[in-house]
């Protein structure tokens, strides 16, 4: 089975993964970024593809769900908005900063 192939997965981690890359998507990253974060998460969720053999039984872990759903929701909510926005340009100038630096190497 060559890299990427996606035949090992079930039906419903398909759909987990082309919901969580919409997602990825309408946060502004790029098609191949989001496809790449998305199968990511659903590999971290689930263990990777479920069809065959030994661990077909085992139950997701919602981990990475959980995670973006306090992340984003109640914990951001209660920081002001002067410390939100402090973040995100604090983010966006490391973001810049790496972008050059893999320019230059």
């Amino acid at each position: 089975m060559p890299r990427g192939d996606k035949s090992a997965y079930t039906d419903k981690q398909k759909r987990k993964a082309a919901h969580i890359e919409e997602g990825y998507e309408k946060r502004g990253l790029s098609k191949d970024e989001a496809e790449r974060r998305a199968w990511a998460t659903v590999n971290k969720e689930s263990g990777g593809g479920n069809k065959s053999g030994s661990g077909r039984g085992v139950r997701d872990t919602k981990v990475s769900s959980r995670k973006g759903g306090k992340t984003g929701g109640r914990a951001a909510a209660r920081r002001p908005a002067a410390k939100r926005s402090a973040a995100a340009k604090k983010a966006a100038a490391t973001r810049k900063r790496r972008a050059r630096k893999r320019r230059a190497a």
